[in-house]
């Protein structure tokens, strides 16, 4: 397994430096951005002058001034959609994407086993997405104190880890659809608008109390974002990471059962429809 954890992260090396330095230089930028941001006199001005509904969908607008809720409204808050593009394209090609190449079956060849392959791959998929947050906290840390973000390093890093724990969740969701649907493609799809529907209710469940009832049973309800600053939720932690744990061992459970194709084969079909071909 570890050997295949090794190889896999090597694989993967090219997105974590990529999505990396992107966020790192990004977090950056806000930091540059905060001086400048604290020192306009018309500020809250032009906060009192948008509509309340529009302040409620993009967070808690009115907390912006300040260091925790600065990084709510302009990072955390969109960093579930713009790093969850990454995590459920890698969660759905972690091993479909293979299979459909034609490569996977080689590998199922040799010596190894079908939960070491899954296993080394998923943690691999863990550490390089723990990486990717890693960078961008860099970005962050150097020099945030020259501009007024008083706020320690390991403050910096507490929001990583719900942002972690909701990225580790829907990337194992479309690896789960990967084994259910006919290409990496139809389940990276798949779940990246259950993502994108998810974010979007959040912010109109802010606008429209009725919608509440809904939200709270969805992933981004039990998301802290930037207000992770003044102390986790272990509890919302815990349970994410349990899901997503779940939703990998249902994973596994469909590999491990799972007839390899070569490539070009799709193996998914509907009753009276003969086979689907994407």
């Amino acid at each position: 397994m570890f050997a295949e954890f090794k190889h896999t992260l090597r694989r993967m090396s090219g997105r974590i430096w990529g999505w990396g330095v992107g966020l790192g230089l990004y977090a950056l930028l806000l930091v540059y951005f905060y001086e400048m941001f604290m020192k306009s006199s018309t500020l809250e001005q032009l906060l009192a002058s948008y509509p309340q509904d529009l302040l409620a969908f993009f967070g808690e607008m009115a907390t912006a001034t300040t260091p925790k809720g600065y990084l709510d409204t302009y990072y955390y808050l969109y960093m579930t959609l713009i790093v969850g593009i990454y995590a459920v394209g890698a969660g759905a090609a972690l091993l479909a994407a293979d299979e459909e190449n034609g490569i996977l079956d080689l590998v199922m060849a040799q010596p190894v086993s079908r939960a070491a392959l899954f296993w080394g791959r998923w943690l691999a998929f863990a550490a390089a997405t723990a990486g990717i947050l890693l960078l961008g906290w860099l970005g962050w840390v150097p020099f945030a104190h020259r501009v007024g973000l008083n706020l320690t390093w390991v403050q910096f890093w507490l929001p990583n880890l719900p942002l972690l724990a909701e990225l580790l969740l829907f990337g194992s969701l479309a690896l789960l659809f990967s084994m259910l649907l006919p290409s990496s493609r139809n389940a990276s799809a798949l779940a990246g608008a259950l993502l994108t529907a998810n974010w979007l209710l959040r912010g109109l469940a802010a606008m429209n109390k009725d919608l509440q009832s809904v939200m709270k049973w969805t992933p981004l309800h039990f998301y802290q974002g930037g207000q992770a600053v003044d102390g986790l939720n272990w509890g919302w932690l815990a349970l994410l990471l349990g899901v997503s744990l779940l939703l990998a061992l249902l994973a596994w459970a469909l590999f491990q059962r799972r007839d390899i194709r070569v490539g070009g084969e799709r193996s998914w079909t509907l009753p009276g429809w003969g086979r689907t071909r994407v």
